[in-house]
């Protein structure tokens, strides 16, 4: 199983980093260690002052495949869920900053939070409403509908470099208002009012 993450799909979300707008989409990887265990916190890492998160949906390949059409890419995933990429900040910051890989911010152990997946069926994906509160306060409230690229869009990309397998996952991107948790705050998220999970950090 493999994770493939996008970066910068959602225009505010690159603004608030300072980054341009994305032609295509940005693709990073993590290792199937990073997926944090059912029903177990998150700890902080000792090597990141500064650890992000970043509230996401998760498709689930279900259907294997290789150069993907766009219009063929909806029958390869049948459920969604909610994740968090959580993103060492600061060393993320100075790799950028020297031209190199982000993977030590963003691919350690416990980085990939996933919650139960739900059947797409039960969804309008392109007006898909999620959102994250942090110590019961609202701290991130997306829409599928702004992403700057679609799940078909992700889907039929990443295939031309990458043979999608059954149970690979796909994180699709982070809205607006990513920032820092701390020692003892609770994450919950939510898709539409349905909660998906909650999170201690330790």
């Amino acid at each position: 199983m493999k994770i493939i993450c996008v970066g910068r799909n959602y225009g505010e979300h690159a603004k608030e980093l300072g980054n341009d707008i994305p032609e295509d989409p940005v693709i990073f990887m993590k290792p199937d260690t990073a997926i944090l265990k059912k029903g177990s916190d998150f700890y902080l890492p000792e090597f990141s002052e500064d650890i992000h998160y970043e509230l996401e949906v998760v498709l689930k390949i279900s259907k294997g495949g290789k150069y993907i059409r766009k219009e063929n890419a909806a029958a390869h995933f049948e459920e969604i869920a909610l994740g968090i990429d959580f993103t060492a900040r600061d060393i993320q910051s100075r790799l950028k900053a020297k031209g190199l890989p982000w993977e030590l911010a963003k691919a350690f152990d416990g980085s990939a939070v996933v919650s139960d997946f739900v059947s797409k069926e039960n969804y309008d994906l392109q007006n898909l409403n999620f959102s994250l509160t942090k110590n019961r306060e609202k701290v991130q409230d997306g829409n599928t509908g702004d992403m700057i690229f679609s799940f078909s869009d992700i889907i039929a990309f990443a295939s031309q470099y990458f043979t999608l397998r059954v149970g690979d996952l796909i994180f699709t991107g982070t809205p607006k208002g990513v920032g820092q948790v701390l020692e003892n705050d609770l994450l919950e998220a939510f898709l539409e009012e349905k909660k998906l999970f909650s999170l201690r950090i330790q």
